[in-house]
């Protein structure tokens, strides 16, 4: 088998959290008397992390104004991680085969990592070895230190890992890692926008990914 682990983005990827993130910043964004966003709105923003996510939806706003709004979301977002937030279909049945055929899978996202552990624990706790969201003194995606970190903490060398997301940013970090890489295109953004990005081999479903990973 030419790969030993998968590592999956989270956002857009394995979980469909689009609903759930616009839902927080729509209460943030009442609580400060500001416009609300649509779901189509969010998703060319996401993946980055949420500094860059609040910060380029409000071009123009304060630094002051907008930590005092990133201070107040985290807390309600940490408390609402999992509302509304369900795999896409097809994605626990290949996680189910990849674990049958020995594959060890881990989860790794510029979300905050006391978001990403919720979700893993309540969707993806049978299959998953390893999870890790933003931690301080890890850098986050395009840089690899996340799977450099996850490699070295699942036993598994880097070489023999792959990484499967939905956006520009994962097609540079596995980049950066210097690890294969597939662009998955049910996630945050259009086939059109990750092949100019650099993407090369594409799964329109889980049962595509799953052909591609075995």
């Amino acid at each position: 088998m030419k790969y030993e682990a998968v590592f999956f983005d989270l956002d857009g990827t394995v979980a469909d959290t689009l609903q759930n993130i616009t839902d927080a910043i729509n209460h943030t964004m009442r609580r400060f008397g500001r416009q609300e966003f649509a779901p189509e709105t969010v998703k060319p923003h996401l993946g980055y992390g949420v500094d860059y996510l609040l910060g380029t939806m409000l071009p123009g706003i304060s630094e002051t104004e907008l930590d005092e709004i990133i201070r107040y979301y985290r807390p309600y977002y940490a408390q609402h991680t999992s509302d509304n937030v369900v795999p896409y279909e097809g994605v626990l049945p290949m996680m189910v085969q990849l674990r049958q055929d020995g594959l060890k899978l881990a989860i790794i996202s510029n979300k905050p990592d006391a978001a990403v552990q919720p979700i893993v624990e309540d969707l993806f706790r049978d299959y998953i070895s390893f999870s890790i969201g933003e931690l301080p003194g890890i850098s986050r995606k395009p840089a690899p230190d996340m799977l450099i970190y996850a490699a070295e903490k699942m036993n598994v060398a880097l070489e023999k890992c792959v990484y499967v997301g939905d956006t520009e940013v994962d097609i540079q970090t596995a980049a950066n890692a210097g690890i294969d890489c597939i662009t998955v295109t049910w996630g945050f953004r259009s086939r059109e926008a990750l092949a100019k990005a650099g993407a090369s081999r594409f799964a329109d479903s889980p049962e595509e990914l799953l052909y591609l990973l075995i």
